[in-house]
């Protein structure tokens, strides 16, 4: 297995030495001992501090994908109507999980490197009438940033529940769950965290707890058991004391550095990474650059070249870079900026290296 000394997946990305050293540590029994709870509640409350929430926030074992899945069993009932906002793999993802719930879905699909325009989503909510709403943050397969604060108003008035994947743009983007009547938040470690993918985030909203309650839905993923389950020191499986430690460190080291000089750092990143791409005469996925991901950048693969092909030569080189996945794939490549690859030293070595690929 080869590794890369600049590496600019996007995601997982790369882990801090200081974070990695918690799971080098012996620590007790995370089912029986209070020290563990402690850290949990610590962890959840510097989640509420970056998340800029209120609502109950649980932390489980496993890859965001645990806490996707988990949030749309847990709320949605066959036939119910689910809403799906979608310009990218994940948001289309989203209406096809909850599809396999038995709700009836109806997909608003944003034209490739574009959103949704505001008044056809506006018509889509008093014509359908749904009774959950989907959409991703951060799609980055396609590396675009959604104007969820700019839609959040007309949901929170359909009435309708609002569940938003933001695993890779929080803690290098701007997340407002209460202010954007976020009712299900979902988070991974593995982005701007800069964490090992090995644990997942769900913020839920009392209205978000009400729906849990009339669906009961009872399985591995299923949220109900997590709730309070920190007060009661009752888990519903084993969790993971290291990577909560890990974690404790990478939320206090983000909050050190201030959220704020965090999303400048990646906006400062991202800004530089684009602007070497477009000298190179490379050009952008989105279309709007208001769009463009601080957290990563896709571009559209060079006439020429195929992703494998520049895959491999960039992997010689010492870089690692991303391709992307369904439509999308052999079309684009990404550039990871995000968590601990926000580092304008380690992109300006990767774009150094990607001109030498493409001039040789």
């Amino acid at each position: 297995m080869k590794t890369y000394m600049i590496p600019l997946i996007p995601g997982p990305v790369s882990v801090p030495v200081r974070f990695r050293e918690a799971y080098m540590t012996d620590f007790g029994s995370s089912d029986l001992e209070k020290d563990f709870y402690d850290l949990l509640k610590e962890n959840q409350g510097l989640l509420k501090k970056i998340l800029n929430t209120e609502n109950s926030v649980t932390i489980q074992s496993g890859e965001a994908m645990l806490v996707l899945w988990g949030a749309l069993k847990s709320t949605v009932k066959p036939k119910d109507r689910v809403l799906t906002l979608s310009n990218g793999l994940f948001g289309h993802g989203l209406g096809e999980m909850a599809g396999s719930l038995g709700a009836e879905v109806r997909y608003l699909e944003a034209a490739d490197g574009s959103f949704i325009d505001e008044s056809i989503l506006k018509r889509e909510l008093d014509s359908f009438r749904p009774d959950v709403v989907t959409a991703v943050h951060c799609e980055t397969p396609s590396g675009l940033l959604n104007p969820i604060g700019e839609i959040a108003p007309m949901i929170k008035e359909s009435g309708a529940l609002f569940c938003v994947d933001f695993v890779a743009s929080a803690g290098g983007a701007e997340v407002k769950v209460d202010e954007w009547g976020i009712d299900l938040g979902l988070l991974g470690s593995q982005k701007c965290l800069s964490l090992l993918p090995d644990l997942s985030v769900l913020t839920m909203s009392e209205k978000a707890w009400i729906a849990a309650e009339k669906v009961n839905y009872a399985g591995y993923d299923a949220v109900l058991p997590w709730r309070n389950a920190e007060e009661k020191m009752e888990m519903p499986c084993t969790h993971n004391w290291h990577a909560n430690a890990a974690m404790n460190l990478s939320l206090r080291s983000l909050l050190e550095e201030g959220l704020e000089n965090s999303f400048r750092r990646h906006r400062d990143v991202a800004e530089y990474c684009r602007s070497r791409i477009t000298a190179m005469g490379l050009e952008l996925y989105a279309k709007d650059i208001k769009l463009a991901s601080p957290t990563v950048t896709a571009v559209k693969i060079p006439s020429g070249w195929t992703w494998e092909e520049l895959d491999g030569s960039l992997r010689e080189r010492g870089m690692g870079a991303g391709g992307s996945y369904g439509h999308l794939a052999g079309k684009v490549f990404r550039i990871g900026h995000m968590g601990s690859q926000a580092n304008i030293e380690l992109v300006k070595k990767g774009m150094d290296v990607l001109e030498k690929v493409l001039n040789k």
